[in-house]
């Protein structure tokens, strides 16, 4: 009785670690277009500052982001710099 108690036990729970660890494999990475067109408020295709870091949880971090992604400092986000900073963000994960 031991025996069978300890096998399914075992059973059990080696079933939920897999499948804990099959739960953050099917998350699928945001599309940046999406994306851009969800911060884009006001659709004139491109993203202010103040578009950027609307509801951003650290206001300072994204307003910190938002001058390395403005390539060519114009005060706005063009879809190639918003998708270019994605790019490098989904490098340095990897």
């Amino acid at each position: 009785m031991k025996v069978i108690t300890t096998l399914l036990a075992v059973l059990v729970l080696g079933t939920f670690s897999v499948n804990a660890q099959e739960k953050g494999k099917g998350k699928k990475p945001a599309d940046p277009e999406a994306m851009f067109k969800k911060k884009d408020g006001n659709s004139d295709g491109k993203v202010s500052k103040e578009e950027f870091t609307k509801g951003a949880k650290d206001a300072a971090k994204a307003e910190a982001q938002f001058g390395k992604l403005d390539k060519d400092s114009s005060g706005d986000l063009s879809l190639e710099e918003f998708k270019a900073g994605g790019a490098k963000k989904k490098k340095a994960t990897k």
